[in-house]
């Protein structure tokens, strides 16, 4: 751990100049306690710092969660083996099948409600306070549950260090999310501007408790929050049951994580009750399971928390990029993708350029920069990618 300022700490070895200022900024607010945490993933985001942790005392700051709320993981165990899934030649009939059954890339959704499962979801959803302001702003929220999205979120069939298969996807609050992200953060702005509040980065503008602004902005929060966690079950619902067709018996999952790495929640630290935002970051609160992903040709892990209190009982969400989607596909070659990706079963296409491991930091470097944060509960390597454009 290093001690950048009094107010910023970080695990992160690998940090560039950009990142490392935009953190430094954050930290300057009068109302962080007691201080930002930055993740051994930590990069540029907009506003702050992706892989940063905030801790903020009777304000929010909704750019510190980002437009993705909720995003984050779900990871199942299964009973199956390496033996049942490896060298068969028909892997690329099931990467098909979960192509076929969740919508993939941005603005995609599906076209009806799914199942009954997924009606039970919806109506859970109707019924939780927010679910007003999510029709007026997004009213094809329901299709959109069960939806990936595109960028870096996927799905992926892997084995552990047994050779025990996995299905494990990334996902967030998709359309509705972002759009009651942007709202807020825009009324956020708005506000700082009218009351002519000095602010480091106009992206880190702020809502106060003593404002209606600030509980409805935690109403639609939490609701998209919700939304987030449903969605990963529902297309995990569906991941397991394409396994299960294609194997041709029932999946008995052993083991199941499902965790936030872009949230806010009310949580005590250093004996003060503060609005904590995870932007890329995990609950690593003692014994707390949780998921970090590598890129889609690197391994991913299961992990437990350490609680370590200076980190904000908090851990890395993922490799956390190197290079920006630009630069990636102007540093990196379709047959560089392909030789990192040999050995996985995925769809060959340009369009994941930009999502090539190289574009990311070491994920090894990134664990090893955790190891005071999370211990390793299983490691993970992928048979099947799944992704949208």
């Amino acid at each position: 751990m290093q001690e950048i300022s009094e107010r910023l700490l970080s695990w992160a070895s690998i940090l560039d100049d950009q990142t490392r200022a935009q953190a430094v900024r954050a930290a300057t607010l009068p109302f962080i306690f007691p201080h930002v945490a930055l993740m051994p993933d930590a990069h540029l985001g907009k506003g702050a710092t992706v892989g940063s942790v905030i801790p903020t005392v009777e304000a929010v700051i909704p750019a510190a969660v980002g437009v993705d709320i909720g995003c984050g993981m779900i990871a199942v165990r299964t009973q199956f083996t390496a033996s049942d899934v490896v060298g068969r030649p028909d892997l690329g009939s099931l990467r098909k099948a979960i192509e076929r059954a969740i919508p993939l890339s941005a603005g995609r959704h599906n076209q009806s409600i799914f199942d009954s499962g997924t009606q039970e979801r919806i109506s859970e959803l109707e019924e939780l306070d927010g679910a007003d302001s999510a029709d007026q702003i997004a009213k094809n929220w329901r299709l959109q549950l069960g939806s990936l999205g595109s960028g870096n979120h996927f799905i992926e069939v892997s084995l552990d260090e047994d050779d025990r298969v996995w299905a494990f996807l990334h996902s967030g609050s998709r359309g509705v999310g972002n759009k009651l992200a942007s709202k807020h953060i825009k009324i956020a702005r708005d506000l700082c501007e009218h009351r002519r509040i000095q602010l480091p980065d106009r992206d880190l503008a702020y809502l106060s408790e003593s404002e209606p602004e600030f509980w409805a902005y935690i109403r639609d929060l939490r609701w998209a929050q919700r939304f987030a966690f449903l969605n990963r079950q529902e297309m995990m619902a569906r991941l397991l049951g394409c396994l299960a067709s294609w194997l041709g018996r029932g999946v008995a999952a052993s083991e199941t994580v499902n965790c936030h790495h872009n949230y806010t929640a009310q949580e005590e630290h250093f004996g003060t009750r503060v609005w904590l935002s995870r932007k890329g970051a995990i609950d690593a609160s003692p014994d707390r399971p949780g998921v970090i992903p590598g890129s889609m040709g690197t391994r991913s892990y299961v992990v437990t928390g350490k609680g370590c209190s200076l980190a904000l009982n908090s851990a890395p969400h993922g490799a956390g990029r190197m290079f920006s989607r630009s630069a990636a596909r102007r540093q990196f070659s379709r047959a560089d993708l392909e030789a990192s990706m040999v050995g996985i079963e995925w769809r060959h296409t340009d369009a994941f350029l930009d999502e090539i491991p190289a574009a990311y930091k070491d994920i090894d470097q990134v664990m090893a920069d955790a190891s005071e944060l999370v211990d390793v509960k299983h490691a993970l390597r992928q048979v099947v990618n799944v992704k949208g454009d």
